[in-house]
């Protein structure tokens, strides 16, 4: 079942290519049948999981044997809610692309195969081919974002692919340096094998991955290249590059750098939580200070996944959660963000926050989404957003306690700047410019929905969610926490 899901986009992006290019209708229609397919078969891995099972539908087979390298593919609770937001962002998306106007064929063909190197990350148990699919997400993404575009799109897509490409090689050098060493790319024998491995060896080797996995977060001071590639980045692309992309180098710490480096994960502990709050609160305040809607959002994404990384770095069940489930509802709801801002900026052609006001009244169904999202995004109660971050806060107050006070002050700042958005957009007199601005269309609110009912049920009932990661998460802890001095 895992290599259907994992092909089926990239079976999709062949019969686009065979497709003539101004067969416009059928290239929209079998790029959407793919991520639709996709998304079944996700959805059926869930409705067969059994959270208490470890990893399941294991794959292997022999691809390059003299090199110890293999097909091998699995899915446990850490993996499975990743490849559901990667198939629903990227049906949400495609439903998004309609609004391309130029080289379809060659637009979706790219974003089909986009698709594939994001399963495979998360969906990839040999470290060879893990790196092959991190790999291959960086040329669709360049290309979708130097060709389709704005602004300076080839300026944002050359900053993204060196900056990522450098955190790649670094990557590289981390899985040489283990594979000289045991012999293997498995990353289950790996994590086997971790303990044995010298602090030393360990806190090299983890500095070569989190290097890779930081600037994809992206945590500061390697998130340059995030504002620009979404500022400038299609819509659609945006969407998952926020919803899907940043979520990979989180992965890559719980996939690889905890289980198979245990006592360096211990060491880079205090590291981590000082960049998390860091991201936090700097992400915060320079969001604070943003005109463009687009760039807001961008901002708002560094501070929501440091997080991610604070929960990360205080090894407790209540972090640990609290880091999976923020790393799943910052996807929706920022993925709703970006789509909410390519709404507007499609009928408005600009993203100028103080070029608006008025919305509210003109644009009801748009109003009512904007604010739904925006109060997720703040951390509302009964919404996605707070429950991630108030486990992450909790699970590291009682170990990293001040890291964790000076973080909470970003919660406050995020209800600042997105209570000024509202503001901004929907209150106070509707100029003449925007009175022939039209509502959201039926494809738009589509491709909203699924967002909106996923943020309030996790939000309201959070062991939808919690449920499919408790075992999973529970073995990581117990594996690297007799790695504490």
């Amino acid at each position: 079942m895992l290599s259907w899901l994992l092909w089926t986009p990239l079976i999709g992006m062949l019969v686009v290519l065979c497709l003539p290019g101004s067969a416009v209708r059928a290239i929209r229609a079998v790029a959407l049948m793919a991520t639709l397919a996709a998304l079944g078969l996700s959805v059926r891995a869930l409705l067969q999981f059994s959270p208490e099972g470890g990893l399941q539908w294991i794959e292997h087979a022999p691809w390059i044997p003299p090199l110890r390298v293999f097909y091998h593919l699995g899915i446990d609770g850490i993996s499975l809610p990743m490849v559901l937001l990667t198939t629903l962002l990227s049906v949400l998306a495609c439903l998004a692309s309609w609004s391309i106007t130029e080289r379809h064929k060659e637009y979706f063909a790219l974003y089909l195969l986009l698709e594939t190197g994001m399963l495979g990350t998360f969906l990839s148990l040999d470290l060879f081919l893990f790196y092959i699919f991190w790999e291959v997400v960086l040329v669709p993404m360049y290309f979708l974002i130097g060709i389709w575009g704005a602004g300076r799109r080839e300026y944002s897509a050359f900053k993204f692919f060196i900056y990522t490409l450098a955190g790649s090689l670094a990557m590289l050098l981390g899985i040489l340096a283990l594979y000289v060493r045991t012999g293997t790319f498995d990353m289950v024998e790996l994590a086997r094998q971790g303990h044995g491995l010298e602090l030393a060896f360990q806190q090299w080797i983890f500095v070569a991955f989190a290097l890779g996995f930081a600037i994809k977060v992206p945590i500061f001071p390697f998130h340059t290249w995030l504002p620009d590639a979404h500022v400038d980045a299609p819509t659609p692309i945006s969407v998952l590059l926020a919803g899907v992309l940043l979520k990979m180098g989180a992965y890559g710490f719980f996939r690889i750098a905890y289980p198979m480096l245990p006592e360096a994960a211990k060491w880079a502990g205090w590291t981590l939580a000082l960049l998390g709050m860091i991201n936090i609160v700097y992400g915060a305040l320079v969001a604070m200070a943003q005109t463009d809607f687009k760039r807001l959002v961008a901002y708002s994404s560094v501070s929501h996944m440091g997080f991610v990384l604070l929960g990360l770095a205080s090894l407790t069940p209540e972090g640990l959660h609290g880091a999976l489930l923020q790393m799943f509802s910052h996807g929706t709801i920022t993925g709703g963000m970006f789509l909410l801002v390519g709404a507007l900026y499609d009928r408005a052609h600009t993203r100028d926050l103080t070029a608006f006001g008025g919305l509210g009244v003109k644009l009801p169904v748009y109003a009512g989404l904007l604010t739904f999202f925006s109060l997720a995004s703040l951390g509302l109660p009964g919404l996605s957003g707070f429950i991630g971050e108030f486990l992450a806060l909790v699970g590291a107050y009682g170990v990293w306690r001040w890291q964790t006070v000076v973080s909470v002050t970003g919660i406050i700042v995020a209800a600042a700047y997105m209570l000024n958005v509202l503001q901004r957009v929907l209150l106070g007199p509707l100029t003449a410019r925007w009175s022939s601005l039209r509502d959201l269309n039926a494809r738009e609110i589509l491709s909203l929905a699924p967002l909106l009912v996923l943020i309030l049920a996790i939000g309201i009932y959070p062991l939808l969610l919690m449920t499919l990661q408790d075992g999973a998460l529970h073995q990581l802890i117990a594996y690297v926490a007799p790695a504490a001095p």
